[in-house]
């Protein structure tokens, strides 16, 4: 790995942690991963090169660089990298465009992969020719990924990402923009087969048929009836472990975000995957996290919380010391204090300063996860007690966990209810948000208590609800199937009703008064 891949200020711990995985440590890791099992069983096979010549298939200089490399004498491929480097990638390159049968293919990209696995330096062989020809040395590799078989296009997905990683010159924009949107949509296709597979094994009755993780990988159960076949779900952890190589180069982080990666990333770690998908990544987070940019915008797609949880489930030493390092960058990166302040709020929120007090309490065989437990319980404490009434309900808000905190109360209402309409209404306009988009009963029930508070302790709520549309919202709740959050919609009602009654009066008086003090102007829903 280039220096520039690991992130700047890291200890040599977290260097350790990064570098490990694309040196020859991963390919031993993952031996046992679905790429890894195919791709033993199709070294195994033999093809006749000589076929492919005589049917004019190959040229007659293809088929003598591609005779002589596809050798098990290791010195002997060696000499004749040397020797002929140019004629190396125009042989690869020339077969991947040129044949079309799958077995042939797959046992191509093993020959490059394991290339460059035993000598990283040898991904310039296809910069060098593709500057020597002007022509482009990512085109013939990402017109593979619209195969149909999963193991050409997911081991394709590791060539790329091994040149990308490991060339000196990076991946052009709308190639790279091209090659993470793959990606992505693959970390998406496959979760979701995954949980199709998962759900048609209950109804045959069998043992759920995700995958069988060990702690560096998974494979596919062994003890499942030969009849069932997963299709390209069992390639999730391979497409991880591209993402991982990938987004330590900081360049690459950007563009990952710019597809709608990290909306990507928290969708499947929602769902109940593995801890070894889990460490993947959450992994792919904290790397992303070392960009200070990045790191303030982080929570805005709502990583805290989602982290927060897993953390609270997680039985792994291995998920909780990554969940820990990137709660760690989101204080320590942020280049605006503001927003570090925010983040601590947000953990205190999620109840992160519990689970701490939890981990406190056992022993670790790395001792990073104690500093780092120590870090976050210290700043999160001293977030505490800086921390205002209306930073804890703006922030409990902004997370969209409502719950009966002690926020949710009178005392609170009658100092700060004109605060809510700071920032253009921003919180009202989350909570009406909330009150259209949750699905859950307790959030509801906070939402509509709040909209109704909001209204009886600020003398021109009514008119801002209702232009926000929050009104109609908690009047459609009257019918919801939860009889708390119907008790607590109705409540919110009376309370817009009954500010209509006292305030009429006040109202038109002061309207004829031509009074000026009122609510600043709304811009508009959104």
């Amino acid at each position: 790995m280039s220096s520039s891949q690991v992130p700047a200020g890291a200890n040599p711990k977290i260097k350790e942690m990064i570098t490990s995985l694309d040196d020859d440590k991963i390919d031993m890791l993952a031996a046992t991963s679905v790429l890894q099992q195919q791709a033993t069983d199709i070294r195994t096979q033999h093809v006749n090169w000589q076929s492919y010549y005589q049917s004019q298939m190959i040229s007659q200089e293809d088929h003598k660089f591609i005779t002589a490399f596809d050798v098990s004498d290791s010195a002997a491929r060696e000499k004749l990298l040397k020797t002929d480097r140019n004629q190396c990638a125009r042989t690869f390159l020339n077969l991947l465009g040129h044949v079309s049968k799958d077995q042939t293919l797959q046992y191509i990209l093993i020959l490059i992969d394991d290339m460059l696995q035993e000598d990283r330096t040898r991904v310039e062989i296809f910069h060098e020719y593709a500057a020597r020809t002007k022509e482009s040395v990512w085109g013939p590799f990402l017109n593979l990924l619209n195969r149909q078989d999963g193991f050409i296009t997911n081991m394709t997905a590791r060539i790329i990402a091994k040149i990308a990683c490991w060339a000196q010159t990076p991946m052009e924009r709308s190639d790279l923009n091209f090659y993470l949107a793959w990606l992505k949509d693959q970390l998406k296709v496959q979760f979701k087969l995954l949980k199709e597979a998962q759900a048609n094994s209950k109804v045959y009755g069998e043992e759920a048929p995700s995958e069988t993780y060990t702690e560096v990988s998974f494979s596919i159960d062994d003890q499942r009836p030969s009849s069932y076949h997963l299709t390209n779900n069992e390639y999730i952890q391979s497409v991880g472990r591209c993402l991982q190589m990938m987004l330590r180069i900081d360049e690459y982080r950007f563009a990952f975000v710019s597809v709608d990666g990290i909306s990507t990333l928290l969708s499947v770690l929602s769902g109940r995957v593995n801890f070894q998908v889990q460490y993947q990544l959450i992994f792919c987070l904290w790397v992303l996290t070392f960009n200070p940019l990045l790191a303030e915008k982080m929570n805005k797609f709502n990583v805290i919380p989602f982290l927060a949880d897993i953390l609270s489930d997680s039985v792994k030493e291995k998920v909780t010391r990554i969940i820990l390092a990137v709660f760690r960058n989101l204080i320590e990166k942020p280049e605006d204090s503001q927003v570090s302040k925010e983040h601590c709020i947000a953990m205190v929120q999620c109840k992160v300063l519990k689970q701490l007090t939890i981990l406190e309490q056992r022993k670790y065989d790395d001792e990073d996860v104690s500093s780092d437990v120590e870090f976050l319980t210290e700043k999160l404490q001293s977030s505490v007690q800086d921390l205002s009434s209306f930073d804890e309900y703006a922030t409990e808000v902004k997370s969209g966990r409502l719950e009966w905190s002690p926020v949710h109360k009178s005392k609170f209402w009658r100092e700060n209810a004109q605060r809510l309409n700071e920032k253009n209404y921003e919180l009202l306009r989350i909570l009406v948000h909330l009150l259209e988009t949750s699905k859950d009963a307790l959030v509801l029930s906070v939402a509509s208590f709040d909209i109704g508070e909001y209204v009886r302790h600020y003398p021109r709520g009514k008119h801002v609800i209702e232009q926000l549309g929050g009104k109609q919202l908690v009047m459609q709740l009257l019918a919801h199937e939860d009889p708390n959050v119907r008790y607590e919609a109705l409540l919110a009602v009376q309370k817009l009703m009954v500010h209509n009654w006292e305030y009429l009066g006040k109202q038109l008086e002061k309207e004829q008064s031509g009074d000026s003090k009122a609510a600043p102007p709304i811009s508009g829903k959104s």
